[in-house]
C-alpha cells in the first residue's frame, strides 16, 4: 500500500512540469489569434454616387429635393444597406429601385433614391448668396469599429446636363469621414456615452444667378427713393407736394421690404436686404429733413438761398446713396 502511494505521488510530481509546458505552448499558439480577433480592422464599403437631379429648392422652408443613384460594394453580408441605410437630415427618403449581386464572394448593391433634405441657408448676402447642399450616408447598425466607407472616385458624380433654375454649381466634394454621437443609444456594454460612425459625405456648392433677381426684388425700393428725391426739384415753399411724395416713398420702401422678407427664412443677423432698405429709409428721412430746412429758409424770405441748398443737398445725397449702395453690393458679391 505504501508503495502504491509513493508511486502515485511520484507520477503526479512528474506530470506537473509537463502540464505546465503544454499549457504554455497552447497559450503561445492561441495568443496571436486572440489579439488578431480583438484588433480586427473594420470592413470597407466602397461607395459611389451619381446625382441625376436637384430640384424644388425651397428657400423659405430650408429644404431641397435630390435624386441620385447609389452603389455599395462590400464583403460582409451582415451589412444590409437595404434596411440599415441612414441619411441624416433627410425629411423623407423614397427608394424607387434597388438590386443586389452577391456573386464572386462580394455584395454589390445598386439603388435609386430621392430625398427631401433639410439644410441651413446663409442669407446674409441674399440675393448674391452661395449655399452648400449637404448629403451624408451612414449605416444605422454598425459603427466605425466594424464598418468604414471608402469613396469610389471613378467617373463623374453628377449629370452635367441637369440644371438648377437660378443657380450654378461651382464646387462638388465627396469624402469619407466619421461622425461622433455623444450617447450610448441604450447599449449598456459601453462605458461612456460616445459612439463613432463612419460617414460618406457629399457637399455641393451652388451660387445664385442673381442678376435679374436683384432688380426684380429691389427695383421698387430704388423707385421709392427716386420719388422722394424728386422733392428737391419741387419749389421749396410747396410743402404739401414735397412732404406728400416723401411720405408715400417711405411707405413704398417699407412695403417692398416686407414683400422680400416674406420669401426669406428667418434670420437673426443683419442681411443685405436689411442693409439696403435701412439705407434707403435713412436717406428718405434725410430728404424730408432737408425739405423741412429749405421750407424754414423760405419762411425767412430767402428763396434763392433755399433753392441753392436744395441743389447742393440733392447732389450730395444722391452721390452718397449711390456710393454706399455700390459698396454694400460689391462687398456681398465678393464675400465667400
Amino acid at each position: 500500500m505504501a508503495v502504491l502511494l509513493k508511486s502515485s505521488t511520484f507520477q503526479s510530481n512528474t506530470n506537473q512540469p509537463f502540464m505546465k509546458h503544454i499549457l504554455f505552448f497552447t497559450l503561445c499558439c492561441c495568443l496571436p489569434f486572440i489579439v488578431t480577433a480583438q484588433q480586427a480592422p473594420p470592413d470597407t464599403v466602397t461607395t459611389g454616387i451619381y446625382i441625376t437631379s436637384i430640384h424644388d429648392i425651397d428657400f423659405k422652408q430650408k429644404e431641397y429635393t435630390i435624386s441620385f443613384w447609389l452603389w455599395l460594394k462590400y464583403k460582409n453580408r451582415d451589412f444590409d444597406f437595404s434596411k440599415n441605410l441612414e441619411i441624416p437630415q433627410a425629411k423623407s427618403v423614397d427608394k424607387s429601385f434597388y438590386t443586389v449581386d452577391s456573386s464572386n464572394g462580394r455584395i454589390y448593391m445598386l439603388m435609386k433614391l430621392q430625398c427631401v433634405m433639410k439644410d441651413n441657408w446663409k442669407i446674409s448676402n441674399f440675393p448674391f448668396d452661395r449655399q452648400k447642399l449637404r448629403l451624408s450616408l451612414e449605416n444605422s447598425q454598425y459603427d466605425a469599429r466594424s464598418l468604414v466607407f471608402a469613396v469610389d472616385t471613378l467617373g463623374k458624380h453628377y449629370d452635367p446636363k441637369f440644371t438648377l433654375r437660378g443657380w450654378n454649381i461651382d464646387s462638388f466634394d465627396i469624402s469619407d469621414t466619421t461622425r461622433s454621437y455623444e450617447t450610448t443609444f441604450g447599449d449598456e456594454s459601453l462605458s461612456k456615452p460616445h459612439v463613432v460612425y463612419s460617414s460618406y459625405k457629399v457637399k455641393i456648392g451652388i451660387k445664385r444667378d442673381a442678376g435679374e433677381l436683384f432688380w426684380k426684388m429691389f427695383l421698387g425700393m430704388y423707385v421709392a427713393f427716386l420719388i422722394a428725391y424728386i422733392c428737391f426739384y419741387i419749389h421749396a415753399d410747396n410743402i404739401d407736394s414735397r412732404f406728400g411724395l416723401s411720405v408715400g416713398a417711405l411707405f413704398a420702401a417699407i412695403g417692398n421690404k416686407y414683400i422680400i422678407d416674406s420669401s426669406l427664412p428667418e434670420s437673426n443677423s443683419l442681411t443685405l436686404v436689411d442693409t439696403l432698405h435701412g439705407i434707403t429709409l435713412l436717406f428718405i428721412f434725410l430728404i424730408v429733413a432737408a425739405s423741412a430746412y429749405a421750407l424754414h429758409i423760405v419762411k425767412k424770405d430767402r428763396l434763392s438761398k433755399a433753392n441753392r441748398f436744395d441743389m447742393i443737398a440733392a447732389q450730395v445725397l444722391l452721390a452718397l446713396y449711390i456710393i454706399i449702395n455700390t459698396y454694400c453690393i460689391y462687398n456681398a458679391l465678393h464675400t465667400v
